[in-house]
């Protein structure tokens, strides 16, 4: 199985994964860090599946409708074609928006008579252990779960255990969490696709996009805002857990997570795009988990729900994907000191209190808690932590920690000027403190470039965001130094590793995809725009048929590994896009 070949469905609620072949592989119900319903991501023969195929397994042809989140996969056979329509509802009803936790797949002939299978065979969760269904007239009743799930069909259910049939009309399938459906199976699927189609095209007319790469930063919006759950406000890193960093490496993470870090990234590239209310529910949301976090010691990353029972563990009994092990659930991460997330989240929120359009969203609760927050930041910089890249060897003074502190205390004290004066000669005698101390501790005179920890040797591509962050001039030679160094010695097959040291596990061998579009806006940002558009270009190389990004690509393969997808590269693509860009002023 290739990961190039899913596409994503989702509702904000809940996604699912389906692969060209037809068949859902990986959804989790009702929520993104719920167990699985489909599986067969990490267990091909035994994941439990939702498959709608045709009777000689020809693989389909996918594609997204234009400007939605509604795939289209078309199979070619040699007694007709055929097309089938997946989406998860999402629109505006009774003024809020609309997600149930359902799944509608249509199928339909395009041409001829195809021959077709239809099999839903869903799992309970880790346990893999298959549900007792009862029939009902037009639905199939799973028992076991936590909340019913059902599939209501037109067509015979004889034909849901995979026998072949012919396909002479359209047919519709519903899969419900929850409440069933309680209407009409053909109105209900048509009018929640139109609606569905009308929701996403909308939503794409109010997004701002650079002139150029339009279809790529368009695709990536409606990628990223999948990931936010919109009933907390929470933004999970990935949809998925434990597709391998590369081929053997071991390295499988349970992405299907809150992290506070991610979340910014996030929160920012939906800024460039115009889009303010996953902002207000994220601040929801981090008002949430700060105040049930005693003297602000946050974790790295939390569930959906803001609850932090995330203790890693291994699935022994799951092959993984494509044999690649260990399978794991929760993620360790979130026993890390990670010093720069508050610095990340006085960014997130510095919006709300410098651009007039978020008025509405200030609270004396919100700027106090910014407070509270920069001054964890200036109380930890400098001090040894697992950092951004979550080290699992000896933790050390890192560099982009100590950085993203004194943006903490800088962007505080520009706050504290207009809505606190009294308080804004502290942040700023912080801010230049911990700046003195980043140019004094993280600069090597040898290399000519800033490091990733203090007093050390070794690259890291994270301090390239130093030019988006403004800690220096573009012109400054420490900066210009510390892009060309990077370039230079972490470059491989023309993709950016984002370090070059032993983390634990060896040396990474393939490209964060991340941090090559953090080049390219660097560049970008430093007036050298000629080399950003042409590694720009080159790095489209790593977009999925349908334009979507894992976390890492191997260059050498053109083989994309790591969760997918992964809010990290589309948010990194959405950046460069607009760093790289001209101006709408200057083409039309």
């Amino acid at each position: 199985m290739k990961i190039e070949d899913l596409g994503i469905i989702g509702n904000c609620q809940y996604s699912a994964l389906i692969q060209n072949s037809g068949e859902v592989v990986w959804c989790c119900l009702p929520r993104f860090d719920s167990e699985p319903v489909f599986s067969t991501l990490l267990d091909e023969k035994d994941g439990g599946r939702f498959r709608i195929a045709p009777a000689g397994g020809e693989v389909g042809t996918q594609r997204y409708l234009p400007h939605t989140n509604i795939l289209e996969t078309l199979f070619q056979t040699a007694t007709g074609s055929f097309r089938v329509i997946d989406f998860a509802p999402r629109f505006i009803q009774f003024g809020r928006a609309f997600r149930p936790t359902q799944m509608i797949r249509i199928v339909e002939p395009v041409e001829g008579t195809p021959r077709i299978a239809v099999e839903c065979d869903p799992r309970l969760g880790w346990s893999k252990q298959k549900p007792a269904s009862t029939q009902g007239s037009h639905h199939v009743r799973f028992e076991g779960f936590s909340s019913q799930l059902r599939l209501t069909t037109d067509i015979p259910l004889s034909y849901l255990g995979g026998q072949f049939f012919s396909l002479t009309g359209k047919r519709y399938f519903v899969l419900s969490w929850g409440s069933p459906v309680e209407e009409p199976l053909t109105a209900l699927c048509e009018r929640f696709r139109t609606e569905t189609e009308q929701y996403w095209k909308q939503w794409v007319k109010q997004c701002d996009i650079p002139p150029l790469f339009q279809q790529q930063v368009i695709r990536s919006a409606l990628a990223l805002k999948l990931h936010c759950f919109e009933d907390t406000g929470a933004i999970v890193a990935a949809m998925t857990t434990s597709i391998p960093e590369s081929a053997g490496s071991g390295r499988t993470w349970d992405y299907r997570y809150c992290w506070l870090r991610d979340s910014y990234y996030v929160l920012a590239a939906f800024g460039l795009l115009g889009q303010f209310e996953e902002r207000e529910q994220f601040v929801h949301y981090l008002l949430t988990v700060a105040n049930g976090s005693k003297e602000l010691n946050l974790a790295p990353l939390y569930r959906v729900d803001g609850s932090q029972n995330l203790e890693e563990s291994i699935l022994e009994n799951w092959p993984g994907y494509n044999g690649e092990q260990p399978v794991r659930i929760g993620n360790g991460a979130a026993i890390h000191l990670q010093h720069d997330i508050y610095g990340e989240l006085v960014m997130s929120l510095t919006p709300m209190f410098l651009d007039e359009r978020m008025y509405a969203e200030r609270s004396p609760a919100a700027l106090k808690l910014m407070e509270g927050l920069a001054r964890r930041a200036v109380a930890l910089a400098g001090v040894p932590d697992a950092g951004i890249w979550e080290y699992r060897t000896e933790w050390k003074p890192q560099t982009f920690s100590a950085l993203m502190c004194w943006a903490a205390a800088d962007r505080m004290a520009r706050i504290e000027e207009e809505h606190a004066p009294e308080q804004a000669g502290e942040f700023r005698a912080a801010a230049d403190r911990i700046h003195a101390e980043i140019m004094t501790q993280s600069w090597n005179e040898q290399l000519g470039s800033f490091v990733g920890h203090y007093g050390g040797e070794d690259l890291d591509a994270s301090l390239l965001q130093m030019a988006g962050l403004r800690f220096l001039p573009e012109n400054h030679p420490r900066l210009q130094g510390t892009i060309n160094e990077i370039m230079k010695a972490l470059t491989m097959d023309g993709w950016l590793l984002r370090y070059s040291l032993n983390d634990g596990f060896g040396k990474p061998t393939v490209a964060f995809v991340i941090c090559t579009f953090w080049l390219v806006e660097a560049l970008s940002l430093c007036g050298r725009r000629a080399e950003a558009r042409e590694i720009f270009d080159r790095a489209q190389a790593a977009l999925s048929p349908l334009g979507l990004l894992s976390e890492d690509f191997d260059a050498g393969t053109s083989r994309m590994w790591g969760n997918f997808p992964q809010t990290y590269s589309h948010v990194g693509l959405i950046h460069a896009a607009f760093a790289a860009s001209p101006r709408w002023t200057e083409v039309l």
